[in-house]
């Protein structure tokens, strides 16, 4: 089944007319700890294992999608329209168009981002998340969150963990058109947990997400090992959660990542997303945790880490990395009151 006829069926009992000149929302940026690495289908995003995040709080992206008079959509990133026949503006109207009525409508999209876009920092999750929320507010399509997951998960796999805050499991499923195959937030609050954004670098990768993924599922011979690896590291890392054993989720988290990278590596050709700076980091890191500091890291498809500490010891991971941004996802709300939101960005 495309994914057509996925939305399609979604939206069987939805309005087809937008009811609204415009709709406006927010989606938090997602750090996986039990990572998303490999797909079971391209067409729809459906995932080889299930995964585990931690949002961010109010880093991430915010969207207005109005109704545009002219015959063709116009984008903005940033105050910045993007060009028409650029890559990003193409996919961005094609997944539009899966929305779109018969009658010609087109589109005015302005999104705020205040994380780097591209360099492994779950822009695009973020990015598709506001999307389908603010088309849920155009259309007053009144869908449940599990719906809307599937509909941003079509637009970018990891986006349908971006619609919740704190921690997210999106469920692989096993159904062949990927129903049930959506994420849902977990209970657990924790609100001593800091998340450190380390950036080694903020330009856009050499090679995609989308394209690293694929690369290593059909060349490494090492990822027939992955699916199993993941069932274990996410049973350890929700009973982490359960029990708030911070130790446990630092070294779930950091043993997670470092088996995606190493099979990347193992891929052909592989592919290194860790610079000089970033290795660098890690090795300090294990400098002071062999000293006793409680901090560990999580690495996405790029060069930049996120750190994983407590409040208590966030004078001292500061002083370690002057320059980190730490967020503290559960300071302002529980993780399913996304209320506070509505005036960021």
């Amino acid at each position: 089944m495309d994914k057509e006829a996925i939305i399609a069926r979604i939206l069987s009992n939805c309005s087809q007319k937008p009811k609204h000149r415009e709709g406006i929302a927010f989606a938090p940026a997602n750090i996986a700890l039990c990572k998303y690495w490999g797909k079971r289908n391209t067409e729809l995003n459906l995932p080889v294992t299930s995964s585990l995040s931690v949002s961010l709080g109010n880093l991430g992206a915010k969207t207005t999608i109005e109704i545009e008079d002219g015959y063709a959509d116009r984008i903005f990133v940033n105050k910045e329209e993007i060009k028409a026949d650029s890559i990003f503006a193409k996919n961005l109207s094609n997944f539009l168009n899966l929305f779109r009525t018969k009658a010609k409508i087109s589109f005015r999209i302005k999104t705020t981002v205040n994380i780097p876009i591209g360099a492994g920092l779950a822009s695009s999750a973020c990015g598709f998340a506001a999307i389908v929320n603010a088309l849920n507010q155009l259309y007053e399509w009144q869908l449940p969150s599990s719906s809307l997951s599937i509909l941003a998960r079509i637009g970018s796999g990891s986006a349908a963990r971006s619609l919740w805050q704190g921690f997210v499991e999106w469920q692989a499923g096993i159904q062949e058109d990927g129903m049930d195959s959506f994420a849902m937030p977990l209970p657990q609050i924790w609100p001593s947990l800091r998340i450190g954004l380390l950036i080694v670098n903020t330009e856009q990768k050499a090679v995609s997400s989308r394209e690293a993924m694929q690369r290593t599922v059909l060349t490494s011979p090492f990822y027939s090992a992955w699916p199993d690896k993941q069932a274990l590291d996410l049973n350890r890392l929700k009973q982490a959660l359960y029990l708030q054993s911070f130790v446990e989720l630092g070294e779930i988290s950091e043993a997670n990542a470092l088996a995606m990278h190493a099979l990347m590596l193992t891929a052909n050709p592989s592919i290194l997303y860790s610079e000089a700076a970033t290795i660098a980091a890690i090795h300090k890191i294990w400098h002071y945790r062999r000293l006793g500091l409680l901090l560990f890291f999580t690495q996405d498809a790029g060069p930049n880490l996120k750190l994983l500490f407590q409040e208590q010891d966030m004078d001292n991971v500061v002083k370690i990395f002057p320059n980190l941004q730490v967020v503290a996802p559960f300071e302002n709300s529980s993780q399913n009151d996304t209320s506070f939101l509505s005036n960021v960005l």
